[in-house]
């Protein structure tokens, strides 16, 4: 995954284990891979990897660039807000094709940073 805002080039792993996270930006297993609702997620701080620990910084039109089995798809953010912990429709598959992205909040254990982004079709 890259996003060149912050320029953050990452491998990305399947779960979102602890052990997962303490190395790459994890995929949710119940997400889309390739289609629909793509959703990953990743420290911010406190951790020795912290791949999202700018993503707060994403606003609409900012370019998230997703690489998986040698294809390369470009979205672009629409959508940084907050929720809750327990909001697990944003991972829920779409029809759309989409990408998610998840951190936890400075400080609030209970709530989730939330990033949205549309595919672009080229």
């Amino acid at each position: 995954m890259v996003i060149p805002k912050f320029n953050l080039e990452a491998e990305i792993n399947e779960g979102i284990d602890e052990a997962t996270l303490n190395q790459y930006i994890g995929h949710f297993p119940q997400s889309g891979i390739n289609c629909g609702n793509i959703a990953l997620a990743a420290h911010n701080r406190g951790y020795k990897v912290n791949y999202f620990s700018r993503i707060k910084e994403l606003t609409s039109g900012d370019e998230i660039i997703y690489r998986v089995n040698g294809v390369e798809q470009k979205y672009i953010v629409y959508e940084n807000s907050i929720i809750q912990d327990t909001d697990v429709y944003v991972i829920e598959n779409t029809k759309e094709d989409i990408i998610t992205l998840i951190t936890c909040v400075e400080n609030k254990p209970q709530l989730r940073r939330c990033i949205k982004g549309r595919k672009i079709i080229n």
